[in-house]
């Protein structure tokens, strides 16, 4: 056992396939049960950013075993002493700036470009491995890249429309209106966590709204809660964010 573990923790083809595996399986369980409550960063997101951490690690051990074994020679003939790992760092740190871009706070209070931001990040980190030369990291890392973002897309929509928890944006013609569709809500037996509210501005012509955060119960579907909102009067907007 202790040898298998050993050999695993070597730069090989199998130690670099076992570890992305793990990153993708790991990374993704934790962002299923963040995107069951409904949060921000999900599914796809968690599984991005671990991906990306794996690569870079294996990067860095890659630089260190290049540089004590192919690169030495050339090494101690020039009497380079340089840490080739500091360039790695600061592209990583440089694109957390650029990831940022990406995500904006809706005007429904919603939070938008977690998995874009994500994937931009893991893509800086296989650029660093493909300019080392890693090639066995880097076929494997585009491939789960990829999967993560193009394949996982119908997944993680399925999680969250059968995830008990939900946020519902609603506008209504009054600040009174939000009492109604709070009691239509408690009829349906779901627990309302918080309401965020927002009296509008009628200057900028918009409507008086709310988020709603709240746990299913489990027999209604998201689409039948908003469907049975929409009934009440003076409804003008239901979002689901």
């Amino acid at each position: 056992m202790s040898n298998a573990v050993s050999f695993l923790r070597e730069i090989s083809l199998w130690s670099v396939v076992l570890r992305l595996i793990m990153a993708l399986f790991f990374g993704g369980l934790i962002g299923m049960e963040r995107g069951s409550r409904h949060k921000a960063a999900g599914f796809r997101t968690y599984m991005l950013v671990c991906l990306g951490a794996t690569i870079t690690m294996l990067l860095g051990q890659y630089q260190s075993e290049m540089l004590n074994m192919c690169w030495a020679k050339y090494a101690n003939v020039t009497g380079m002493r340089t840490d080739v790992t500091r360039f790695s760092a600061q592209v990583i740190n440089g694109i957390g700036f650029l990831g940022a871009g990406t995500i904006i706070v809706t005007g429904h209070q919603a939070v938008k470009g977690l998995t874009t931001a994500a994937a931009l990040w893991a893509s800086a980190c296989m650029g660093l491995v493909i300019g080392a030369g890693y090639y066995e990291c880097v076929f494997l890392g585009f491939v789960l890249i990829f999967f993560c973002v193009r394949i996982l897309n119908p997944i993680g929509t399925h999680l969250i429309e059968k995830s008990r928890y939900m946020n519902l944006y609603i506008e209504f013609e009054s600040m009174d209106d939000v009492r109604a569709v709070a009691t239509r809500l408690r009829e349906y037996g779901i627990h309302i966590y918080d309401i965020d509210l927002d009296h509008g501005k009628q200057e900028e012509f918009r409507y008086p709204n709310a988020v709603f955060t709240m746990r299913l119960n489990g027999k209604q579907s998201h689409a039948e809660i908003i469907a049975g909102l929409f009934k009440l009067e003076h409804i003008k907007l239901i979002e689901e964010v």
